[in-house]
C-alpha cells in the first residue's frame, strides 16, 4: 500500500490535509500531566495517529500556565521522537479568570500587536466581556473572552506563540462564535489569526500552524477567505429511546455540521464548497438523569457524548466507532470522525471522571481498551 502523503511546508495541501484528519485522535492532556505519557506514545505509534487532538488542553487555571507549558516543552519532544510527522495540538479555549494577572505580558508580545512596551501582567477585566450574559459565564470571575479587545489579542498571541514555541503545530480555538459577539464582521478574529501565523512561518517546525474551532454556523469566512484551516464540531448523537442506550447519528439532528461546512479560499491558496472537519465525541458534564432518555438538549440518555460513550460495552463501543466512521465518510466526504483517545468524562454512576482507549495495563489500569478498534478502523481505510 502506498504511504499516505504528510509532507507540508508553509502551506498544506487538501490531500495532506486530509490525510491528518483521517487519523485524528483526541488526547487531551496528554502534555499537560494526563495518563502515561509513554504507554500514550506507544498507543499512538501502535494505532497509527498523526493529529493529536487536545494535547494542551488547559481550561483557566492560568496561574498553573508556566509550569504547564515548562512540563510540555520537556514531554513533547518525546511525541516526535516516535514520530516526527504527528502534528500536536493545543487549545485557546473560550474562558479567562482572574488568575490571569499573574502572567507576566512579555516583551515580544506587545510588539507584535505594535503597542508600547510596559513591565506589567495580563488585565482580567479587559480580556472578558465588559458587561452581558458572557460575563462570569463560567463563575465570578470567570468569563468568555472578548476578541474584539486588543488585551484579548496580547493574551491569544501569547498563548499561541508559547505553544508554537514548543513544538506545536495545530491551535484548537474553541468556540470561536461566542468571543466574536463584537466582531459581526471577523475583522478581529481575522487579525489575531494573521498574527499567528505569521510568526508560524516564521518559528514553527515546518512554518505552518493549523488552526480550527468549533463552528455552529459552519465556519468563518471572511471576503471569500476561510479563517481557519479546518472546522470542528461534536458529533451530535441522537439517542434512540425505545432502544436503551442505543444512538445514532443522523442529517438534520441538532446543530450538526454534516453536509455545511462552508468553502471558499484557504490560507494555504486552494479553494474548496466546503472546507474539510472533524467531528468527536465531545464532553460537557451531565444532566440531572444520568441513564435516562429524553433529558433535553444535546445529552445522549442523561451524558455528554464521551461519557454515554465509555459507559457502553467494548463490542458496543468498537462497533459504534466502526458505524461512525462509516457514517461520517459516506454522509459527507469533507468530514472526519476523530478517534477518542483520551478525555475528561462526567459519570456519578460509578465516579469515573476519565476516558482512556489505551488497552489496560499497570500503566493505564483504567485503560477501556479501544485502540485496537481504532487501530483495525483505519487499517481498513484505504
Amino acid at each position: 500500500m502506498p504511504r499516505r502523503n504528510y509532507d507540508f511546508h508553509k502551506t498544506i495541501s487538501r490531500e495532506v490535509l486530509d490525510n491528518y484528519l483521517s487519523r485524528s485522535i483526541s488526547m487531551e492532556g496528554l502534555l499537560n500531566g494526563r495518563g502515561d505519557l509513554a504507554d500514550n506514545i506507544r498507543m499512538l505509534t501502535h494505532i497509527g495517529a498523526k493529529y493529536i487532538g487536545r494535547s494542551i488542553c488547559l481550561w483557566g487555571s492560568e496561574a498553573n500556565l508556566l509550569n504547564n507549558l515548562e512540563r510540555a516543552r520537556q514531554q513533547l519532544p518525546q511525541v516526535h521522537a516516535a514520530d516526527p510527522e504527528m502534528i500536536l495540538e493545543a487549545c485557546i479555549f473560550e474562558i479567562v479568570t482572574t488568575q490571569v494577572e499573574q502572567i507576566p505580558v512579555p516583551d515580544w508580545a506587545f510588539t507584535a500587536l505594535g503597542l508600547p512596551v510596559e513591565k506589567r501582567t495580563f488585565r482580567y477585566a479587559e480580556i472578558a466581556y465588559p458587561q452581558g450574559p458572557r460575563k462570569d459565564q463560567w463563575g465570578k470571575g470567570s468569563s468568555v473572552p472578548d476578541v474584539s479587545r486588543m488585551e484579548t489579542k496580547l493574551w491569544f498571541y501569547f498563548l499561541a506563540r508559547s505553544y508554537i514555541d514548543l513544538g506545536v503545530e495545530g491551535i484548537h480555538f474553541g468556540q470561536v462564535e461566542i468571543m466574536n459577539g463584537n466582531d459581526p464582521h471577523l475583522a478581529h478574529w481575522a487579525q489575531v489569526f494573521s498574527l499567528v501565523r505569521a510568526y508560524a512561518s516564521k518559528r514553527a517546525r515546518r512554518r505552518m500552524v493549523l488552526c480550527n474551532g468549533h463552528v455552529p454556523s459552519d465556519g468563518l469566512v471572511r471576503n471569500g477567505k476561510l479563517l481557519l484551516d479546518f472546522h470542528a464540531f461534536p458529533l451530535r448523537i441522537m439517542e434512540v429511546p425505545d432502544q436503551p442506550q442505543h444512538a445514532i447519528l443522523k442529517v438534520g439532528f441538532s446543530d450538526g455540521i454534516y453536509g455545511r461546512s462552508k468553502g471558499g479560499v484557504t490560507y494555504s491558496g486552494w479553494s474548496c464548497k466546503h472546507l474539510p472537519y472533524l467531528v468527536e465525541l465531545d464532553n460537557w458534564g451531565v444532566s440531572k438523569h444520568p441513564g435516562q432518555p429524553n433529558q433535553g438538549g444535546n445529552w445522549v440518555w442523561g451524558y455528554d457524548e464521551i461519557s454515554w460513550f465509555a459507559h457502553q460495552s467494548k463490542q458496543y463501543r468498537s462497533d459504534w466507532l466502526r458505524y461512525a466512521w462509516n457514517w461520517v465518510r459516506q454522509t459527507d466526504s469533507n468530514g472526519y470522525l476523530e478517534m477518542p483517545g483520551s478525555r475528561t468524562m462526567t459519570s456519578p454512576l460509578d465516579h469515573r471522571r476519565w476516558y482512556y482507549a489505551n488497552a489496560p495495563s499497570s500503566a493505564v489500569p483504567a485503560g477501556l481498551d479501544d485502540e485496537e478498534a481504532i487501530r483495525a478502523i483505519w487499517a481498513s481505510d484505504r
